[in-house]
């Protein structure tokens, strides 16, 4: 009966000591530390109001057709503690079917037979890429083709404004201007008869950061 007793005691003895360890883990245990957020920069192409507008060409007299891009997408970059950090190394999606030139007819046309005979061209994609105080470059990709566009631009308070002319021929894209001169063939003709679609494309874009 007494080794009996001795056994139970040892065993609560035993019992109590290893509550009190584990009690005492859990009082000593490291208190959560609250998680941190990221504080977002100062300048956010994303959050700009941004708009391209484009300046296309018909007849031999080279009569302005005016259009823009109602949607732009920036899907990396364009963040930064100033207007240029923001810009230089943004990449950028242009939805076509985001087409406006406040005709209905020549915007199908122009989704159809232009940018619908190019090789996958939904979008227009690029880098913007800034070389001094007053040029950048794009690098643009559309047909399938990525080819480097300069262009020239200027910064006021925090507005961004670029510049440049592209000629489409450059992205292979001959095919396109011919069967977009075919769909609208009397539409493009001048006083001299003749039927002309030109290759070169003007485009002003403009960011006005928050």
């Amino acid at each position: 009966m007494r080794k009996f007793l001795t056994i139970f005691s040892v065993c609560a003895i035993a019992f109590q000591l290893t509550s009190c360890k584990s009690e005492a883990k859990k009082e000593e245990a490291a208190p959560a530390v609250p998680a941190t957020t990221e504080k977002a920069a100062p300048y956010s192409l994303k959050n700009a109001k941004n708009a391209v507008e484009f300046t296309a060409y018909k007849t031999t007299a080279k009569v302005p057709v005016k259009g823009i891009f109602k949607k732009i997408e920036v899907i990396n970059g364009g963040e930064g503690n100033s207007v240029k950090e923001a810009i230089n190394g943004a990449e950028f999606k242009i939805p076509v079917s985001g087409i406006e030139t406040k005709d209905a007819s020549r915007n199908f046309k122009i989704q159809k037979f232009f940018f619908g005979v190019m090789d996958n061209t939904i979008s227009l994609t690029g880098k913007l890429l800034i070389d001094n105080d007053s040029i950048g470059t794009a690098e643009l990709t559309m047909n399938g083709v990525t080819q480097k566009l300069p262009f020239s631009y200027t910064i006021q308070d925090k507005v961004f404004t670029m510049n440049t002319t592209m000629d489409v021929l450059k992205w292979n894209a001959q095919s396109a201007v011919d069967s977009l001169n075919v769909a609208c063939k009397d539409l493009h003709k001048g006083e001299d008869g003749v039927s002309k679609t030109w290759s070169e494309v003007a485009i002003n874009a403009v960011s006005t950061f928050e």
